[in-house]
């Protein structure tokens, strides 16, 4: 079995902040979009996509507080089987003429491919009380209250 997926815009992060822009042919799969506060972009790690970091399987001690070694499927690693990135991210403005979509922010390069936008939505997306382990615990319970927490005092990278 193969797949083959093909970027529909890229991310642009600068000065001017974040957004995506759409390939022409699909900024029409923008419409609806408005009101939507929060969209979810699936996007290629596409600094990593080689054989050595589609093997990669376990990350030596990538969190401070985490174990020594993790499976890639319990990190947010880069270097995993399948290059994808999965980011929640807050709508600051839509142009649908222009096939673009600001955003407050998202972890991903400019020039980022981006393979999909799904919209947010509470009742499929949202768990009011997922179970983390012990070491992630005192994370922030939400985007929202993530701004002002740390972050980078709890990754080794």
């Amino acid at each position: 079995m193969s797949f083959q997926l093909n970027p529909i815009g890229a991310v642009h992060a600068g000065e001017s902040g974040y957004f995506i822009e759409l390939e022409p042919e699909y900024k029409e799969g923008l419409k609806g979009l408005e009101g939507f506060g929060y969209v979810q972009i699936l996007w290629c790690f596409d600094g990593c996509d080689s054989a050595a970091s589609r093997s990669r399987l376990l990350e030596k001690k990538p969190y401070t507080k985490g174990p020594e070694v993790l499976g890639v499927f319990a990190t947010r690693s880069p270097e995993r089987p399948n290059p994808i990135g999965l980011t929640s991210c807050y709508v600051t403005d839509l142009d649908c003429e222009n096939g673009r979509l600001w955003l407050a922010w998202i972890d991903a390069n400019d020039g980022t491919p981006v393979l999909d936008i799904k919209p947010y939505t509470p009742a499929a997306d949202r768990v009011e009380h997922p179970a983390v382990p012990d070491w992630c615990a005192h994370w922030p319970a939400s985007e929202e209250k993530s701004g002002d927490f740390d972050w980078s005092a709890e990754f080794n990278f």
